[in-house]
């Protein structure tokens, strides 16, 4: 009869833990098929602002001559054939290029010139991702980035993440934050996942993006890894016990218990497979009788 149980439990975990593992992969993968479904259309949106440093790309059709890479100066100008200076700088991809065709048909150049412009290197925007990510850092923003890409291009978030996400922008026309006017947005992993578009937030320069590190818990006794582990939201006590490795065959699956702190004091609760575990908890997985 207890083996009967053990091979049930034991079989629950194996099946919880693979599927947390997918879950884990699932949305790593999720990130990584979004930042490579980006086509150049999308990283060139219309609406970008350029700045100083952007290296554009600019086509003039049926003249190969004026094509070419143009870096953005300082002062958000560069030299272009014919024209001379052009200012690009606080102008959007879509702006400039309808003021560079009336340079061209001002200078009396060409008469109606079909002219494209798009960003080659995007260096004047960025964001930040910190924390539980693979790859933290600055991310160069491109037009219309929104937080699952910059996740994505951050190498997407590692399984010690929280499953929260905090986005701190600083205040319109300042680079900086001092944290008392900065606006604070919220997501969640699960959401992002799950495609809930009100939380994918479109991303300003300056942004500071936080996956802060999940709360561990605490499994011990007829485990097969004892220790401490991150655990989620919503983490039940058979998910803590897959994240360390599972039950041994000397386990009493019916006696398992809970050591909490409340007030100051610790509690013993015995509890079931489906109950919630809290940060700090520590799970004891006791040995049968016989």
């Amino acid at each position: 009869m207890q083996a009967s149980k053990h091979f049930v439990a034991s079989t629950a975990v194996a099946s919880m833990k693979a599927a947390r593992r997918k879950a884990v992969w699932g949305f790593s993968a999720a990130l990584v098929l979004t930042l490579t479904a980006l086509t150049p259309a999308a990283q060139s949106a219309g609406d970008y602002t350029i700045g100083a440093q952007d290296v554009l790309t600019i086509q003039v059709f049926d003249q190969p001559d004026l094509g070419g890479k143009y870096t953005v100066e300082a002062d958000g100008t560069f030299s272009f054939p014919l024209i001379g200076r052009v200012k690009a700088g606080g102008m959007t991809l879509r702006a400039f290029e309808v003021e560079l065709k009336k340079l061209l048909v001002d200078g009396q150049f060409f008469r109606n010139p079909q002219v494209t412009v798009a960003v080659e290197q995007y260096r004047s925007q960025r964001v930040f991702v910190m924390g539980e990510v693979r790859q933290p850092g600055p991310v160069p923003l491109t037009g219309g980035m929104t937080l699952i890409e910059a996740l994505a291009r951050a190498g997407s978030t590692l399984p010690s993440a929280s499953g929260e996400v905090s986005v701190v922008r600083p205040p319109q026309g300042r680079s900086g934050t001092n944290g008392e006017h900065a606006e604070i947005l919220r997501a969640t992993i699960r959401d992002l996942e799950g495609g809930l578009l009100k939380q994918n937030v479109e991303l300003r320069d300056g942004d500071q993006i936080h996956v802060p590190r999940a709360e561990s818990a605490y499994v011990f006794g007829q485990v097969k890894h004892p220790g401490a582990y991150p655990i989620q939201k919503d983490t039940t006590v058979l998910q803590a016990l897959s994240l360390a490795g599972g039950t041994t065959e000397n386990a009493a699956m019916n006696r398992i218990e809970i050591r909490r702190i409340v007030n100051g004091e610790e509690k013993k609760i015995r509890v079931k497979l489906t109950d919630l575990v809290q940060p700090g908890d520590t799970i004891v997985v006791p040995e049968r009788y016989f």
